[in-house]
């Protein structure tokens, strides 16, 4: 679908855009990546990957800027937004900021794709938005709310919009890995709670999931990733095994264990083989069958968190992962 295509990814100098790019110029050889960011140091060290690639484009901008926008949507045919303010502790201690970027930021994308004419929006979404009780969640929630009522939006235009959410990103910046690796020779690792739980997926997993989301959307679909669990004492053992672990108390706005789908959700959801996907309750669009396809309804009172899990991955499987990808940890 994306083949020959104009892509234009917000926020593109970031983990996602790193992974996104290059498997996308490698798997669909699209006409052009438009990486639509507002660090103009983090565009030029991406730029030097490409070198004189004519595919690969960069654009300052910021998703609070809507004439920027408008400006660098100019023929592009598909977006993927995953401009974010996202650090739980950032968003509680600047929530002005937080909501700027990722409500406000949001509104503008919505608005600047259907007058644009693009034809497929796929915003990436996060655990935390599932019964947020912090407040990156509670914007991203919002967020999330608002592309998928964008489809209604849009009345009359051709514009689609759809979500996928996955939890923790192994081996991302500022993330648990390259936390612990950076600090094991010190011997002691804090821990803020012996009971915590988190959803493991790679970079790799969330840029297929969003080329799914592309290929399978009528409009309205949030994509959950049906990825591992791992407890956050087990993951510290298998990169520190002799190391102290420390309890050091939950962060302000940090969950015990991550949640991508609550009860509350539940009577929305189907389930397939390799994700589930939450229809939306609008329109009556939950009955769809050209978005329900083949998915099988989940159980009243279903929900998918790190904790409930049927899947998880080994301490052996951790490793496995560290060693083939040692390069890029904390690098994304």
């Amino acid at each position: 679908m994306i083949s020959g295509s104009t892509i234009l990814v917000t926020g593109g100098t970031g983990s996602f855009g790193n992974a996104f790019v290059p498997m996308t110029l490698a798997k669909y050889n699209p006409a052009k990546i438009i990486i639509y960011s507002r660090d103009e140091m983090k565009q030029w060290e991406m730029a030097k990957k490409y070198g004189d690639d004519s595919r690969v484009r960069f654009f300052i901008g910021d998703v609070r800027d809507r004439e920027r926008l408008y400006r660098a949507l100019d023929g592009v045919d598909y977006v993927v937004h995953a401009a974010a303010t996202k650090i739980v502790p950032t968003a509680e201690y600047n929530p002005f900021e937080c909501v700027k970027t990722n409500i406000n930021g949001a509104m503008n994308l919505i608005d600047a794709c259907i007058d644009k004419k693009v034809k497929r929006v796929v915003a990436l979404s996060t655990d935390k938005a599932s019964s947020p009780i912090n407040l990156y969640g509670a914007t991203k929630l919002a967020s999330d709310k608002m592309f998928v009522a964008g489809n209604s939006y849009a009345g009359g235009h051709d514009t689609r919009f759809a979500v996928v959410r996955y939890g923790n990103v192994m081996g991302s910046r500022g993330s648990v890995i390259p936390f612990f690796l950076s600090i094991k020779g010190k011997g002691v690792l804090p821990i803020t709670d012996e009971r915590m739980t988190r959803f493991m997926i790679s970079l790799e997993q969330g840029v297929e999931l969003v080329w799914h989301a592309f290929d399978d959307m009528e409009g309205g679909e949030i994509y959950v990733k049906k990825i591992p669990s791992m407890k956050v004492t087990d993951l510290a053992h298998t990169i520190a095994p002799e190391a102290k672990l420390e309890i050091v108390g939950i962060r302000p706005g940090e969950k015990l264990h991550e949640q991508m789908i609550g009860e509350e959700d539940a009577f929305h959801t189907y389930e397939y083989e390799e994700h589930f996907k939450i229809l939306p309750a609008i329109h009556n669009w939950t009955a769809s069958e050209a978005r329900i396809k083949d998915g099988k309804k989940v159980p009243p009172g279903f929900s998918y968190t790190s904790d409930n899990n049927r899947a998880w991955m080994t301490q052996e499987e951790l490793q496995d992962w560290i060693a083939a990808n040692a390069e890029k940890i904390g690098s994304l």
